[in-house]
């Protein structure tokens, strides 16, 4: 008995993939954009590149509010300003994971977005060194947006660990697969610090199974960008952030999803 519904829950899996597949690559991937809440965002790329030109981490992250309010919600949610690249604190970031000492304001390599390094980056230590960590790189894509605010994108992972890139063969971090863990755990801890006032979903790259980042890392995502709408001038709410709805196709294609990205698997981080 309990071998057939192994047996029966594993044709439903197969099934709910190659149904998923046909209506994501075949039949509606247009339906899959949705900008209802922020229009201008709708014609903007969707992925990062390294400075070789090679696509990087995918966008899963906005934020918006000038670049003081996000310096205040970061630091309340409890993440800090990385460092510069230096040689001192290249020196310091090699002494903290060769030696497992704390390093959390780390430097991150740079990605480019537009022509662009990113212009903030935060971080949040996730062990004894800078070998692990849950980090974000931020770029100002507009000045004002569909609520009169600037509009920053961000590329948020987690760095599972160092090890030589697949691609170009220097050490680098490598990131963890579940992308949108990370997306998610860092709009948590903005909801948790009541920085913010609203967080919606729109577009990103779309679904993607088995993406590549800069360094040859596999990632796995739904394809969403999450954006918070922070609170101005530090200001703190007495209640959770509302969570402005979806389109009924949105939510259909995230509830498929879940049982989709569980079956794909990966190294998702554990919890710091």
């Amino acid at each position: 008995m309990p071998h057939t519904r192994t047996k029966r829950i594993t044709i439903a899996a197969l099934a709910a993939l190659t149904a998923y597949g046909m209506v994501a690559y075949l039949l509606l991937p247009d339906f899959w954009k949705h900008y209802e809440h922020q229009k201008k965002l709708a014609p903007l790329p969707a992925v990062t590149v390294t400075a070789q030109g090679i696509p990087g981490d995918p966008l899963n992250i906005g934020l918006i509010g000038d670049e003081r309010d996000i310096v205040c919600a970061m630091h309340d949610a409890g993440w800090y300003p990385a460092d510069p690249i230096t040689l001192k604190t290249s020196i310091a970031i090699i002494g903290s994971v060769l030696l497992d000492r704390p390093y959390r304001d780390a430097p991150v390599s740079p990605l480019f977005y537009m022509g662009k390094k990113q212009q903030l980056a935060f971080e949040k230590p996730a062990g004894g060194s800078a070998d692990r960590r849950e980090h974000l790189r931020l770029w100002q894509v507009l000045e004002r947006g569909d609520e009169g605010r600037p509009v920053w994108l961000g590329a948020a992972t987690f760095d599972r660990g160092v090890g030589i890139s697949h691609y170009t063969g220097a050490v680098t971090h490598h990131i963890a697969a579940n992308v949108d863990e990370e997306r998610d755990r860092l709009t948590g801890d903005l909801d948790k610090a009541r920085v913010v006032a609203a967080i919606y979903q729109v577009s990103g790259i779309g679904p993607t199974l088995n993406g590549r980042n800069g360094e040859g890392d596999r990632y796995y995502t739904d394809g969403d960008i999450w954006v918070s709408r922070l609170v101005p001038e530090c200001k703190k709410r007495d209640a959770p952030a509302a969570l402005l709805p979806n389109s009924a196709i949105i939510d259909l294609k995230n509830q498929v999803w879940k049982s989709i990205s569980a079956l794909a698997g990966g190294d998702t981080p554990a919890k710091p």
